[in-house]
């Protein structure tokens, strides 16, 4: 029998979304162990002068606990 839990983490990275959720599981990784998957719970950017100048994702990443 597998106990999973789910944790959740923001990321941000001023390329695009997709780099920061890449930047935040890359992370995640370092602490967590058997991670399992991830879902993304929120985005945001954030715009000076009307520009996009970063970009903020809030991920739920479920990971199996040891025995």
């Amino acid at each position: 029998m597998s106990v999973a839990k789910a944790t959740e983490i923001t990321a941000s990275s001023n390329i695009s979304f997709e780099d920061a959720i890449n930047k935040g599981i890359e992370r995640a990784g370092k602490t967590l162990k058997n991670i399992k998957g991830a879902w993304v719970k929120d985005q945001q950017i954030v715009v000076e002068s009307g520009s996009v100048i970063e970009y903020k994702t809030t991920l739920k990443i479920s990971f199996v606990l040891k025995d």
